[in-house]
Formats: C-alpha cells, sequence, structure tokens
C-alpha cells in the first residue's frame, strides 16, 4: 500500500484546510484509514481514523467538533477537513492505513503550518 498526502500548507490561525490522502496498491486489505500529526518535539498522535468497512469514525478530543474525516470510496482516497485551525494545530499530518493483518502504512507526511 503505498499513500501519498497533500493539502498542507501555510494557514492564518481561525482558517480552514483540507487535507487528502490518496492510497495505490493493495488497498482492498486496508481495513482503517486515518490522519496523524506528530508536532515539534512531540509524539505522533491520532487525530481522525475511518473503518473503511463500516465508515465509524474516531477523533482525538482536541479535534472534535473541529474536524471531519471522509472518504471517496471510488478513488480511495480520505479527506482531512480542518476548521478553526490554532497554533497548536502546527504539525506535520500523516496519513495512515492499516490493512486486515494490522500492519501499519504511512505517507511521508504534509506540514500545516498555522500562523497566529
Amino acid at each position: 500500500v503505498q499513500l501519498v498526502e497533500s493539502g498542507g500548507g501555510l494557514v492564518q490561525a481561525g482558517g480552514s484546510l483540507r487535507l487528502s490522502c490518496a492510497a495505490s496498491g493493495s488497498t482492498s486489505y486496508i481495513m482503517n484509514m486515518g490522519w496523524y500529526r506528530q508536532a515539534p518535539g512531540k509524539q505522533r498522535e491520532l487525530v481522525a481514523s475511518m473503518c473503511t468497512t463500516t465508515s465509524a469514525t474516531q477523533y482525538a478530543d482536541s479535534v472534535k467538533g473541529r474536524v471531519t474525516i471522509s472518504r471517496d470510496y471510488a478513488l480511495y482516497t480520505i479527506y482531512l477537513r480542518m476548521n478553526s485551525l490554532a497554533a497548536e494545530d502546527t504539525a506535520v499530518y500523516y496519513c495512515n492505513a492499516r490493512d486486515y493483518r494490522n500492519l501499519d502504512y504511512w505517507g511521508k507526511g504534509t506540514l500545516v503550518t498555522v500562523s497566529s
């Protein structure tokens, strides 16, 4: 499975951004897709995830109400819509896919910088 993220960049505080992640390869094996982020000096943390079979979603408490994860089934692409961005959302955002064997795949990451 290969994952390619796009959509990061510089945004002002209070603004919005949409990240995209396109999966290719053995996509039929994927059971879950999601977004993680890693801020400087911090551990990587889950932002949001979606089960590919049930579409059940999970969000970190810190982003609930501001972030929406969605999926384009035809393109095997997931999106992360982020609103009301704040400085603490500045991080490298990584796309993740987990297959039926619980193997994790990662994209290279896309940087989101929120300026205050």
